[in-house]
């Protein structure tokens, strides 16, 4: 008789663990053939590109510049899954929020203790406007958040086009791409490391806490398990989807304040870096625990700053891509098997 499977519907983390570190060493695996099929050597790759990641200083500031904005936006939509919603409008929201950093920054003069609060306050409003709409939507007329949120994206990145090559441009230099460089930065502390990768890493630690140790956070998890009986337990549904997807927008939004003030400098296209697409990959893998978010952060920025790396060595994006989604897919495949596990079939009873 064949052997059954059976549907866990819940696991251990150390389960989840062993099939994700399998599920990574499978990656690694299939990537090795592939490159020595294609007439390069594996091993001068892996070490190169362990070497210019975690294997040097350089390599560690890039890894914790990457993680910095990725902790924001995988923390931003994180808290919106844990109430049965997705916001994958974090793209636009960092946009909007580098937005409203910049008018701070580049109009609004004054010290850089002054001036950097005011400028992480107006892009949190910013982000928390850009969302303002989808949200409204969602909670009062259920219209599917994924959409809106979605096309928003569009919409913010050519803004920010505009603004950077409009009224906004470097009248100094003549740079056509770019507005003029901040007066005022977010200070460094370790090389190229600036103080947006602490303050970041104590958010997505305090949502965690918030989350998991206060009735807000239990009310948001009822919520989105099961909207109808927490509805019948007197908790607010409607209110609590609002500051959700509002906290959201503010997260990710802070990421594009970071990006503006501590890394790019100057309001451009592009600035947001796919950074809101990844903040869903690095969710998905956080499984909606705000402290997962951390190490998955660190995955995607490591999967990122490798990709980099292989793209000097004549790797062409497109074949480093497909390397980064086969690594996440078979990340995804093996959370979903570990859920799995043979069940010796029943012994039919002798007639």
């Amino acid at each position: 008789m064949a052997t059954r499977l059976q549907r866990l519907p819940t696991i251990s983390p150390a389960r989840r663990l062993a099939w994700r570190a399998g599920a990574i060493l499978a990656a690694l695996l299939v990537t090795t053939l592939f490159l020595a099929a294609s007439g390069r050597d594996p091993r001068l790759l892996a070490d190169l590109v362990v070497r210019s990641t975690v294997g040097s200083r350089f390599g560690l500031e890039d890894l914790a510049l990457f993680m910095t904005p990725l902790m924001l936006t995988g923390a931003a939509v994180t808290i919106t899954s844990r109430i049965g919603i997705w916001n994958i409008g974090a793209e636009g929201q960092v946009y909007a929020g580098s937005i409203g950093a910049a008018a701070i920054g580049l109009f609004l003069p004054g010290p850089a203790i002054v001036i950097l609060p005011l400028m992480a306050l107006a892009g949190i409003l910013c982000g928390m406007g850009w969302i303002l709409i989808p949200t409204l939507a969602r909670a009062y007329a259920g219209v599917n958040e994924i959409i809106t949120t979605l096309l928003l994206n569009f919409v913010a990145a050519l803004l920010t086009s505009y603004l950077a090559v409009g009224p906004w441009h470097d009248r100094v230099t003549g740079a056509l791409a770019s507005t003029g460089r901040l007066p005022v930065q977010i200070p460094e502390f370790w090389g190229a490391v600036h103080w947006g990768f602490p303050l970041a890493l104590a958010i997505v630690l305090a949502l965690a806490l918030l989350m998991a140790r206060t009735g807000w956070g239990y009310q948001v998890t009822i919520s989105g398990a099961n909207d109808q009986a927490a509805r019948y337990a007197g908790i607010p549904v409607r209110a609590r989807i609002i500051a959700v997807m509002l906290a959201s927008g503010g997260l990710a939004a802070l990421a594009g304040v970071f990006e503006l003030a501590g890394t790019v400098h100057r309001l451009q296209g592009g600035l947001a870096n796919n950074f809101g697409y990844f903040g869903i990959v690095v969710a998905v893998l956080a499984r909606g625990s705000c402290l997962n978010v951390l190490p998955a952060a660190l995955l995607m920025a490591f999967i990122l700053d490798s990709g980099i790396v292989l793209q000097t060595q004549q790797l062409t994006a497109s074949t480093v891509l497909a390397i980064t989604g086969l690594v996440l897919f078979l990340i995804a495949l093996g959370d979903e098997l570990a859920h799995y596990r043979p069940v010796a079939p029943r012994a039919e009873p002798t007639p």
